[in-house]
């Protein structure tokens, strides 16, 4: 009988191992938007949960500390253009803290964004599917899995993200 046990143990064991090699382990955060205000009508909520674990990088030139990575918030629209120059215009993203919270953030976009064009003739057959991002500069968010990223934007406006790493060496500046 005590042996039956052993072997029962050393089977679920083997399992248990066999699953986990098979499938590695990943930190995923809990998604937690109980402390968010709902999104405004008119408005759709848009969320990036980072991982907890980072990404392997063979670059040994980046960073590996997250408090140096930052993540890009793309806002934009996909819109089908023509050959025409196209561009958006309106208010960038707000940050609010929210209240009792030292991290928690929450990222709204007041006014949907307008198309601006350009007014040349075009052919028909020149059109295409195309996304357009709203500001010239990029919007840089610390880099914190602890938390996810929320952001409320007017109904038709897409969010998009990309994480950008730092080097891990520091450059001397020039003095004058």
């Amino acid at each position: 009988m005590a042996v039956s046990i052993q072997i029962r143990a050393f089977f679920a064991l083997v399992g248990l191992l066999a699953s986990t090699v098979a499938a590695p382990l990943q930190a995923i955060p809990r998604l937690d938007l109980t402390d968010y205000p709902q999104p405004i009508a008119g408005h759709e909520r848009w969320v990036i949960q980072l991982s907890g674990l980072l990404p392997s990088n063979p670059d040994p030139a980046l960073s590996t500390n997250p408090a140096d990575w930052r993540v890009q918030l793309i806002v934009g629209r996909s819109i089908k253009a023509d050959c025409n120059k196209h561009w958006l215009i309106g208010k960038g993203l707000n940050m609010e803290r929210l209240k009792g919270s030292d991290q928690r953030m929450l990222y709204t976009l007041p006014t949907k964004p307008r198309v601006m064009t350009t007014y040349m003739a075009c052919s028909p057959d020149q059109t295409h599917e195309r996304f357009l991002v709203l500001g010239s500069e990029p919007y840089l968010v610390p880099y914190n899995p602890s938390y996810p990223i929320v952001v409320d934007v007017p109904l038709g406006v897409q969010l998009r993200w990309r994480l950008w790493k730092a080097e891990s060496s520091q450059q001397q500046a020039t003095k004058l």
